[in-house]
């Protein structure tokens, strides 16, 4: 069995679970190699969105269904509400079990203030035009979708990997501009807040970088996304760092063979909290009615 990498807190954003563009294999493989004692989703995991494509194969199933293990494990879950999955804010300030719901977290990391939140409610684009940003979403589905037939095909010519949407998102100025401002006001309103870290995600662009103004200095960071960049955030031993998947060469040697070979059915059951508790006590009447039949 290969030995998993310890980890006090892993951080996860715009994965867009139930999307074409969604890599969930190559997050599961991440998830598989880290014991985190910490597991912030922070926004956008599942797409509700663009739900109504009924797409939801089972790459994506073993990917909730490796979150509730962790919970059931005794990991910490926060899982920050996003734009891509605002529906799950009527339930902010819920915890089931070891899984809470929130629009924003601060945590004292070792003596600093880390403040942690999607980044949609700096985004003008999707708080005053809705429904052209959702429109932008499909479009940009659409993008990443073709970008998966052109690297199979690149793969498969021992070539490097493209990425269409990047391409086309920094062939723009105004979006160059857009990632700018939205780096620049949230490490503003850090500073003024005293906050030592800003973590968010959103934009799908990963970074850490110390940022300074006149008033001071805050470490801005961003998860980046499961989409075309495969990173996540990863604090230990008082520091953080982006962990690439495509970087990590030892990853992909990790598997638990139970999840990766359930069926569909078998996922479900698993990722819904009613047929674990019908299960339990389907087990407790089996163990009954054997001491009785001894």
């Amino acid at each position: 069995m290969k030995i998993k990498r310890k980890v006090e807190i892993a951080v996860i954003s715009d994965v867009h679970l139930g999307t074409y563009g969604c890599h969930a294999k190559h997050l599961l493989t991440y998830l598989n190699s880290i014991e985190p004692k910490k597991l912030i989703l922070n926004g956008d995991i599942i797409d509700i969105w663009q739900f109504s494509k009924r797409y939801f194969p089972k790459s994506h199933l073993k990917v909730i269904k490796k979150i509730m293990d962790f919970a059931s494990d005794g990991v910490d879950i926060i899982y920050i509400t996003g734009n891509h999955d605002e529906m799950l804010r009527k339930f902010s300030g819920t915890s089931i079990g070891k899984i809470s719901i929130v629009d924003k977290l601060v945590l004292n990391l070792d003596g600093k203030k880390a403040w942690f939140f999607h980044g949609d409610v700096f985004d003008v684009s999707i708080q005053n035009a809705k429904w052209l940003a959702k429109l932008g979403g499909w479009g940009y589905d659409l993008l990443t979708l073709l970008n998966r037939g052109v690297n199979w095909y690149l793969e498969k010519r021992g070539k490097e990997r493209y990425s269409l949407s990047k391409k086309v998102k920094n062939g723009v100025k105004g979006a160059i501009k857009y990632i700018n401002d939205f780096e620049k006001v949230i490490a503003e309103i850090a500073i003024e807040n005293g906050y030592d870290y800003v973590v968010c995600g959103h934009i799908h662009q990963p970074k850490l970088e110390l940022i300074e103004n006149k008033n001071g200095q805050t470490t801005y960071l961003n998860s980046g996304d499961w989409v075309e960049n495969f990173t996540a955030l990863e604090y230990q031993f008082k520091r953080w760092k982006i962990y690439n998947y495509n970087n990590d060469k030892l990853a992909p040697f990790i598997v638990e063979e139970e999840v990766e070979n359930m069926e569909i059915n078998e996922l479900i059951a698993a990722i819904t909290i009613v047929d674990k508790e019908k299960k339990k006590k389907k087990d407790k009447k089996k163990k009954k009615k054997k001491k009785l039949d001894d």
